[in-house]
């Protein structure tokens, strides 16, 4: 009986998952052609609104600690490059020059910055202090992040996780490989699917981003000295296979290509 209720859960998930599932194209390609069809099986509205509720709360305990926006010229040095990299956001997304964009700086050593779906960004001052980023550099960080939210690459990984999920405990269920088995499917599952393609988003986000750059004014270029900076940060690297993001080598060199492509329209944006 426990048995049968597991398959049943299973290929109730399963179900759920799949009859939600769609194919969409959520940006344009730009000039960095970033064109791959992404499939979905949460819906944007539901995502954008758990991610508005979390971003609130996480400003909220910001500013009751201090910690929020404490350096008025810090916070506005952010936002000139954060606008001018969003009003070109509509070149991947026309719908994006509605959305509800906020920018906000935290006091916290860690180096690290975001940007919650639907345009909620964040900026650490560990990022800015420690890495003395200049306004290229910055830039490229920003529009990496938001090419994230762009493309919708949280609510993609939160679709992929939850129809593997169901098919892992489906698998499980069926086959009655128990606890350990379960987790090796788990591993394969990250080692084939989950991982390759948290990487290519990093991939997607560094490219859009550098164009996103380019096209505000920014110089493209800079995109490789920021990682330079953040692999001297970051310290000794896993394997490029069991890692989120591409090895520090492989992304300057695709930086590096993907700048030069972009460079007309930067010299463009400086005219």
């Amino acid at each position: 009986m426990i048995r049968v209720g597991k398959r049943v859960f299973a290929f109730a998930v399963l179900s759920v998952a799949l009859t939600a599932c769609e194919t969409v194209q959520t940006t344009q390609g730009g000039a960095v052609d970033v064109d791959r069809k992404q499939y979905m099986a949460v819906s944007s509205k539901e995502l954008d609104q758990a991610a508005s509720k979390q971003y609130a709360e996480l400003i909220a305990q910001a500013k009751q600690k201090n910690l929020l926006n404490r350096n008025p010229a810090q916070l506005a040095r952010v936002k000139t490059i954060a606008n001018r990299l969003i009003a070109q956001t509509p070149v991947f997304r026309p719908d994006a020059r509605a959305w509800k964009w906020e920018v906000n700086v935290l006091t916290s050593d860690e180096v690290n910055a975001w940007c919650m779906p639907g345009g909620k960004i964040a900026v650490y001052t560990g990022l800015l202090d420690k890495l003395q980023l200049t306004d290229d550099e910055l830039a490229a960080v920003l529009g990496h992040e938001i090419s994230h939210a762009l493309r919708e690459h949280a609510r993609e990984r939160v679709s992929e996780q939850a129809v593997a999920g169901g098919l892992i405990s489906l698998g499980s269920s069926l086959f009655g490989i128990g606890d350990l088995g379960q987790q090796g499917l788990q591993y394969a599952y990250m080692g084939a699917i989950g991982l390759p393609h948290s990487r290519g988003q990093e991939t997607e986000a560094d490219r859009m981003g550098v164009e996103l750059a380019a096209r505000a004014g920014y110089d493209p270029r800079a995109a490789q000295t920021l990682w330079q900076k953040m692999a001297k940060q970051g310290g000794s690297e896993p394997p490029a296979f069991l890692s989120t993001h591409p090895s520090s080598e492989a992304r300057q060199q695709d930086l590096g290509a993907v700048a030069q492509r972009v460079m007309p329209l930067y010299q463009q944006a400086q005219r």
